[in-house]
């Protein structure tokens, strides 16, 4: 059985950032580059989430190695410290939600994402088979008790996008922080929440105990589409726009290597990824783990591509949450670059 620790770092895609609070007081700084020779370091939150399982598959099947290139991936305590080290110097790429980069040029800072690893954000909303057998409409959802997350994490913004579309308010449903997986499992099966937006392995679990009726699936993108209104870009690597101009063949590198992985993502089965990932990734339960690989398969990007009306979605929900004059005044096109992974595509024909 998944452990409490366990469960809720694996659910770690749910966990898109909201804002950077600590951001603004470095904002005027220009980030650290270290020197150009040695390895690239890659900084990391919760490492075995499935949003950021292509960065897993490129390091464990040698495809960083292949391209002649050293990298080391350091795992962080949470989101902001990953991406601190990297404005610090402390790593030299990012790997996470492409929310990220986008906030930050808002703050003044160039920090474009340079490979896409998911084109949805793995989150999904259920209703409870207990408390709401007879659930018909959305609208029902008014005056229940939902879990998620967190307040101001993308499960709650994904939450009040979904019931907002059905002529609801927020303040219509009651919101539950529910930060630990186990607690949110807990809850939803004791009935002290109603409905649960939340990531995997929790809502595959919950669906295989026959708990959980799926109302809204950003697991796909055509799901994800219906909901923000677009494509959803999630999980990405960037970094400092000056590390991108000074090395430019060491981030060709790492997009060569993590288009190789995606490629690998798209047709790998069970076994290929039972012998692929570290055994701690399964927590004690690899067959919840293979099947929700298998639900979220479709999330991740083909060939690390951002599509092209992304940044334009993903600005306008943000824009709903933060501060939207803010976000207005960026130029979406500085955000990313599609430079590297087209070069990679072509290589590997992905």
């Amino acid at each position: 059985m998944w452990s409490r620790r366990g469960l809720g770092r694996v659910c770690a895609s749910a966990l898109l950032s909201a804002g950077l609070p600590w951001v603004n007081a470095q904002n005027k700084a220009p980030a650290k580059l270290l020197p150009t020779a040695g390895p690239t370091t890659v900084a990391v939150y919760d490492k075995t989430a499935f949003s950021n399982l292509p960065l897993t598959i490129a390091e464990r099947l040698g495809y960083f190695a292949q391209e002649q290139l050293d990298v080391r991936v350091r795992e962080y305590a949470d989101l902001n410290l990953s991406l601190q080290a990297v404005l610090s110097g402390a790593a030299q790429v990012f790997c996470g939600p492409y929310s990220s980069s986008l906030l930050l040029h808002a703050r003044g800072q160039q920090f474009p994402a340079f490979v896409l690893q998911g084109r949805a954000p793995q989150i999904v909303l259920g209703v409870s088979l207990r408390t709401m057998g007879h659930f018909r409409h959305l609208s029902e959802l008014r005056g229940k008790r939902m879990g998620v997350v967190a307040m101001g994490s993308a499960t709650h913004r994904m939450a009040q996008i979904v019931v907002e579309s059905v002529g609801l308010q927020a303040r219509d449903v009651q919101f539950v922080a529910l930060p630990e997986a186990q607690q949110a499992v807990d809850a939803f099966q004791s009935g002290d929440v109603d409905a649960l937006c939340y990531g995997d392995p929790v809502m595959t679990l919950l669906e295989r105990d026959g708990d959980l009726r799926v109302v809204a699936d950003a697991r796909t993108v055509r799901g994800s589409a219906e909901v923000f209104g677009g494509a959803m870009p999630e999980g990405c690597l960037s970094a400092p726009m000056g590390f991108v101009k000074a090395q430019p063949q060491a981030v060709q590198a790492v997009t060569n290597a993590m288009v190789h992985a995606l490629k690998w993502l798209q047709t790998a089965g069970p076994s290929d990824i039972s012998k692929a990932v570290p055994e701690s990734y399964f927590q004690g339960d690899r067959g919840i783990y293979l099947a929700a690989f298998s639900r979220a398969r479709e999330a991740w990007a083909p060939d690390g591509l951002m599509p092209e009306d992304g940044p334009q979605t993903l600005a306008r929900v943000l824009a709903r949450f933060d501060d939207g004059a803010q976000l207005q005044r960026v130029d979406l096109a500085q955000t990313f670059t599609n430079e590297f992974a087209r070069k990679a595509k072509a290589l590997y024909k992905a």
